[in-house]
């Protein structure tokens, strides 16, 4: 729908009283070359709005740079800016994907409705195991002999898995070690043959299994067997009937959504007079990874403060003084962001949260914004120092002046399958593993006259 430039009349049908006053006022010949001014005035801006949306942003962005007083006139014609996140692919790998409700009309999905189903049945299963630790052998060779004999499916695991020592010495384990099919990070693709993720060990193997796949992402069954195990929800004495209920299909998934990043390298302008950064694509990008916690960037090994501007779309925001800010998704908000004093965040929700770590002042509260905003930091003109950004905990490197890191919310988001239910699985892991909002219980009182302070 076509946004108009007058709410209640168009420029041709405007009486004539309207713009010259009240009705039965005599016009001079003065008075009536002033109307006419006028109308061509309404007209050009009626022109102006239909032809910006006929001839797109970049003719109109021309167009409004002839004269600033135009420029206001088409700002109030043009269509306001989206904030909502991207929608998410609903296909997970090759043969993966959520059912689609073709008779909802909700503009946020029911979190009951999230359900995934298999448009074929899988073959190949990815199966991540936490190295070095030995107390996980026996669970990964009991779980790869039964997906390989009797589930008959094939199974890839990274190739420095294989060539454990305690796994190559067991000989009763070697005819299922020739028939895995290994993979080495960075060297092989396997984005495109993955039906299904099976993790086994903490909450590291899933962000493990996050890095592997840049793109779209096959479902994630994450087993228990780490340390603290928020990602993790279920229990590998059972995984034989978990298992079977998810090749059934029909079971329950929460989209946890990735952060898009982009390192740019190179010269850096920024608009002094408004604090706006212009939109250029001269600056080459030096990395883009998707992030599943979160994006980190501190001071590093100096001991000045960090100073650091933070853009939105664009425009400068606040410029953070401290030990760094965390950019982190809804899943990283119950991690290194929970530990710096930010809230937490249902994995379903769409937002992006930033974060301040240590900021020297006693005003910078944690913030969410829109998933559908690009973030921009880059050093502060004024900073003493250089920074350093880490992405999930890896891959960390120096941020010099000049450089910057893009961040928005990306369209690929990682299917995690839960034990019971998107919603009841995330409060389990805040009570069971954050000990949320435990205490003792306060206990009643035996008498009701002990509730009050006098006697009666």
């Amino acid at each position: 729908m076509r946004m108009e430039c007058s709410d209640e009349t168009q420029p041709d049908e405007m009486p004539e009283e309207q713009i010259c006053g009240t009705e039965g006022h005599r016009k001079s010949p003065k008075r009536r070359r002033e109307i006419k001014r006028s109308r061509r005035r309404l007209n050009g801006v009626e022109q102006a709005c239909s032809g910006s949306e006929l001839r797109g942003d970049s003719e109109s962005h021309d167009a409004s740079e002839t004269s600033d007083s135009s420029t206001k006139r088409l700002d109030k014609c043009r269509r306001a800016h989206f904030l909502h996140g991207p929608y998410p692919s609903t296909h997970f790998g090759p043969k993966a994907c959520i059912l689609p409700n073709p008779t909802s009309i909700m503009h946020i999905q029911d979190p009951v409705s999230q359900r995934l189903v298999w448009n074929k049945p899988p073959l190949n299963v990815l199966v991540i195991r936490k190295i070095r630790d030995e107390n996980l052998l026996e669970p990964f060779k009991e779980l790869c002999s039964f997906l390989i004999q009797e589930k008959g499916l094939s199974v890839y695991v990274e190739k420095k898995v294989v060539e454990d020592g305690a796994l190559m010495a067991d000989e009763s384990f070697s005819s299922i070690r020739r028939q895995l099919c290994t993979f080495r990070e960075g060297f092989d693709d396997i984005s495109d043959c993955i039906d299904l993720i099976v993790c086994l060990g903490g909450d590291g193997t899933l962000l493990y299994a996050s890095s592997l796949f840049q793109g779209s992402v096959p479902p994630v069954m994450a087993f228990h067997l780490g340390s603290l195990g928020f990602l993790t929800p279920f229990n590998f004495e059972t995984y034989k009937t978990e298992v079977d209920k998810v090749f059934a299909g029909n079971a329950a998934v929460v989209l946890r959504s990735r952060l898009k990043v982009k390192v740019l390298k190179g010269s850096l302008q920024r608009d002094q007079e408004n604090g706006s950064v212009p939109h250029t694509h001269t600056n080459p990008v030096s990395l883009q990874l998707q992030v599943l916690n979160e994006v980190v960037v501190d001071r590093g090994p100096s001991s000045y403060l960090s100073n650091v501007d933070l853009y939105l779309d664009g425009r400068l925001i606040t410029s953070v003084q401290g030990d760094g800010v965390i950019v982190s998704t809804p899943t990283g908000s119950t991690a290194y962001a929970a530990a710096a004093g930010a809230s937490m965040i249902h994995p379903n929700v769409p937002a992006i949260m930033v974060t301040p770590i240590c900021p020297h002042s006693l005003s910078f509260r944690p913030i969410v914004v829109p998933a559908g905003v690009e973030l921009m930091i880059a050093l502060s003109p004024d900073a003493r120092n250089t920074a350093w950004v880490s992405f999930d905990g890896r891959k960390r490197q120096e941020i010099q002046h000049g450089d910057s890191i893009k961040i928005t919310t990306s369209c690929y988001p990682v299917p995690s399958l839960c034990r019971h239910g998107l919603v009841y699985d995330w409060f389990e892991s805040l009570a069971e593993c954050l000990h949320w909002n435990i205490r003792k219980k306060q206990t009643h009182l035996s008498d009701a006259s002990d509730s009050t302070d006098t006697d009666t």
